[in-house]
């Protein structure tokens, strides 16, 4: 008989890394062995189309699917609880995650059947843990929370205790949150992000992304992927940028994301005059044909867990350079198959001055990243030992 596995995200399936590899953990398990339900909080996304075919979708819940959506947006699709609770929210003064807690008691009954696996691949881990029947349950880490702002520690502690496991996308990862909660080492383990290859193998040549990131002439094309937010640091771009050309380079920076700091980012961008050199190219739903077309990936990150956009850019044998955020050390091999540079402006633009000087060294990269296989299909195999 298959073992039953649910997992759950609390979230539609828009365009981001979590997600991606959450597509890539589908693809990997074996279904004549396993059979899966998925719950996800909304069934929307530029990748809901995605998700492997053997997977069981439960039916949506309509008041979580919109639960952090607009007022307008919640009465559009009928999510009414969810708008009588943002009302008394913002009345109490309520975190949007109390909202999320509260819908989620209101309009989830305990999930039918018992489940061998229950995995829930972000926060909250409130439907796992108290509306699911399981043997093991597990909950994801994916970022240095000892980074994030405005995090409580306590609530945090919490809901990864109520877990049987805790799952770190790095051993970097891991690492910062066991100094923060030294109780909980004993239920750690690490899985890697899976990458769905044969998608993004196929994804990359559906058009040339050099139509809209043309060839410069003695010149680079920069990319850099991710949210517009405050961990991606796409503020600081324009800045770093500006010491590129300063210091000769003909270079233009091409930015895929979108997110609540597009403004901000924009605002830069007309402040330092980079109108011309760093171009918003806004969300792209297949962003593999733009990675295909650069010639050096940039991660300027403040912080992460684990960048896909990284892995997949050195998927293309892209020469890569990332800033030296605390969990930098697991994300690539410096000097390898990618290069740290330092956080600050000055020092970024110096890195990648740098390898740009240096064509050898370029080359070099792309050949360690062609010798090595970044997809991690074989990590699915650490979630079966959790059912022996």
């Amino acid at each position: 008989m298959k073992k039953k596995l649910l997992v759950v995200f609390t979230g539609p399936m828009e365009l981001g890394g979590i997600e991606k590899s959450l597509i890539g953990l589908l693809d990997a398990i074996d279904y004549e062995q396993y059979s899966v339900d998925l719950f996800l909080y909304g069934h929307h996304g530029s990748l809901y189309s995605k998700i492997n075919k053997n997977v069981n979708i439960l039916p949506e819940v309509k008041e979580l699917a919109y639960t952090r959506e607009s007022l307008m947006t919640k009465i559009k699709h009928g999510a009414f609880y969810s708008v009588w609770r943002r009302i008394i929210d913002g009345v109490r003064h309520l975190p949007n995650d109390d909202s999320w807690n509260l819908i989620l008691k209101h309009e989830v009954k305990k999930l039918s059947g018992t489940y061998d696996l229950a995995m829930s691949f972000f926060l909250p881990f409130d439907l796992i843990r108290d509306h699911v029947d399981a043997r093991c349950k597990v909950g994801w880490i994916h970022t240095d929370y000892s980074s994030v702002e405005g995090i409580n520690y306590e609530e945090l502690r919490q809901s990864y205790s109520g877990l049987d496991k805790i799952v770190a996308v790095s051993s970097a990862c891991g690492e910062t949150f066991t100094k923060l909660f030294p109780e909980l080492r004993g239920n750690m383990m690490e899985v890697e992000n899976i990458l769905p290859q044969s998608i993004i193998r196929k994804d990359a040549e559906a058009f040339d992304g050099e139509n809209e990131m043309p060839v410069i002439k003695d010149g680079f094309r920069l990319l850099s992927i991710g949210r517009y937010c405050i961990a991606k640091n796409f503020d600081n771009v324009p800045a770093i940028c500006s010491c590129l050309l300063k210091k000769g380079f003909k270079v233009k920076w091409y930015i895929i994301g979108f997110g609540g700091d597009e403004e901000l980012i924009r605002q830069k961008i007309a402040e330092s005059k980079m109108e011309e050199y760093v171009i918003l190219l806004g969300k792209k739903e297949n962003p593999y044909p733009y990675i295909r077309a650069c010639d050096l990936y940039v991660q300027p990150s403040r912080y992460e867990g684990k960048s896909v956009t990284v892995r997949e850019a050195q998927m293309f044998a892209k020469p890569v350079v990332i800033t030296a955020y605390p969990t930098s050390g697991s994300q690539l091999e410096d000097g390898v198959d990618g290069v740290v540079v330092p956080m600050d402006n000055e020092g970024c633009a110096d890195g990648i001055a740098k390898l740009l000087n240096d064509p050898k060294k370029m080359q070099s990269l792309s050949e360690a990243c062609r010798r090595r296989d970044y997809s991690n299909q074989k990590e699915v195999e650490k979630l079966y030992e959790l059912l022996r």
